[in-house]
């Protein structure tokens, strides 16, 4: 096997997502989970969880998950890469710590981490650390010896994850009426946070004026609209908006609101829509709820023709992409220079997160990053 495909020093992969409910009976205890600490009521929990039960109390996301994994095996085996590869989640079952345990009890020594949020931010790359961290001290506490974990690097720009994306775009442009189609307008989404996560997200050095995260997202709409126009010689005005808010009225989030802003496009004369969800791996509640039944919703309302393309799922190229991403990762560990696949300008992230990257709101010890301690 070349160097370049040897995935050495790593012995497994583990999937690690957010997890969701599989049931009715999941709803409330799935989100004590997510809010645990926050002394949110469990009435307004089942209130929250409304939009849980509209869809039979199933996440659609643990399903997909199930799909990534198929992906990954698949394609790791059909480019003889005999590694194992886990799962485990947040905040549902399979739990981080019982699937990490699992990976322990299996002698594996040296585990790469894929977490399902392509973007810097501290919901979307340090609370896995924290997450990270937290399995591995109640695994010692167990007596147990777990694995060094190692998380693989944002991959929002690798043309595996663009490229998909940006043919979702084109298949939900091909389905509007053709007398229309031409003046669709790319409304880019991803997950609100509050605006100053937005501005401490990343390294220190791109700190400020949404930080990292908003910055990445911003490339992502660049390259699929750019590549939109390079295939159609259609140049559809974009904007990024933003979804799912979940906090206290009072606090700033990142703005707009995806239904105020199709309310923008309407009184503009914008003759239809694509809802491009960038900020998201897989269809979950934020897609099927926010966006395929509030946000169609309110287009409907509007009288605005609206579509919603794919997600990148389990697409064939993301799993490859991945394979990418842990060779790339395993070579520069054994000390080899390997090619970086992606594209735009903002080039190939960090392998290891720098101190005052993603801070915490309190000090919380965090794998896989600069300040971490290994096992």
């Amino acid at each position: 096997m070349s160097d370049l495909r040897d995935p050495a020093p790593y012995d497994a992969l583990l999937l690690l997502s957010f997890g969701g409910p599989e049931g009715p009976d999941d709803v409330v205890p799935f989100l004590e989970n997510v809010t645990r600490g926050r002394g949110i009521p469990t009435e307004r929990l089942k209130e929250v969880g409304q939009h849980y039960f509209l869809f039979g109390g199933v996440s659609p996301i643990n399903g997909q998950n199930r799909a990534l994994l198929d992906a990954l095996r698949e394609d790791f085996a059909g480019h003889g890469l005999g590694l194992p590869v886990y799962w485990g989640n947040r905040n549902w079952a399979p739990y981080l710590t019982d699937t990490l345990r699992e990976m322990t009890e299996a002698g594996h020594r040296r585990v790469a981490v894929l977490a399902t949020s392509a973007y810097a931010s501290y919901s979307g790359c340090r609370q896995y650390r924290e997450n990270l961290a937290d399995a591995i001290a109640a695994l010692r506490a167990e007596g147990l010896h777990p694995p060094r974990v190692d998380k693989l690097r944002h991959y929002f720009n690798h043309p595996g994850f663009v490229r998909p994306m940006t043919e979702g775009v084109l298949a939900s442009l091909a389905e509007l009426p053709e007398e229309i189609r031409a003046g669709a307008h790319l409304v880019f989404t991803t997950h609100s946070i509050p605006t100053a996560a937005a501005d401490a997200s990343g390294p220190a050095g791109e700190h400020g004026d949404g930080g990292a995260y908003v910055r990445q997202h911003l490339e992502v709409a660049r390259l699929v609209a750019g590549a939109v126009r390079d295939e159609t010689g259609i140049d559809h005005p974009w904007d990024l908006v933003y979804q799912s808010r979940s906090g206290a009225p009072h606090i700033p989030w990142l703005e707009p609101d995806i239904c105020d802003h199709l309310e923008a496009l309407h009184t503009a004369g914008a003759p239809a829509a694509v809802m491009v969800p960038i900020g998201f791996v897989s269809d979950h509640m934020e897609v099927l709820y926010d966006l395929d039944t509030e946000a169609t919703a309110k287009a409907a309302e509007l009288g605005l023709p609206i579509r919603r393309s794919a997600t990148v799922g389990a697409d064939p190229r993301f799993a490859a992409a991945v394979r990418d991403l842990l060779l790339e990762r395993a070579a520069s560990e054994r000390g080899i220079d390997a090619e970086r696949c992606a594209l735009g300008s903002l080039g190939a992230s960090h392998d290891l997160c720098p101190v005052g990257c993603c801070p915490a709101r309190a000090p919380r010890p965090a794998a896989a990053g600069a300040d971490s301690l290994q096992p």
